[in-house]
């Protein structure tokens, strides 16, 4: 497996362990209003955006380090 499927499949399955985070989050305080501040769902919004944000950016960086990197191992 080329190190850039290697990174593309990392992302994606860090991206769906915080969107699962995000879903339990958002259910959470759904569920449970008395339990949780009145801007929890905003907050958890912007934190949980921010992170998949994040770390998509961070992916697309380290894509374009590993497809160098194949091309060098190519290369040799």
């Amino acid at each position: 497996m080329s190190k850039k499927a290697r990174v593309i499949l990392a992302a994606v399955v860090v991206e769906a362990f915080l969107a699962g985070t995000w879903w339990y989050l958002a259910r959470f305080g759904l569920a449970n209003p008395d339990r949780v501040t009145a801007d929890f769902q905003q907050v958890v919004g912007q934190t949980m955006g921010m992170a998949m944000g994040g770390l998509l950016g961070l992916s697309v960086i380290l894509f374009f380090v590993a497809a160098r990197n194949d091309r060098k191992t190519s290369k040799s």
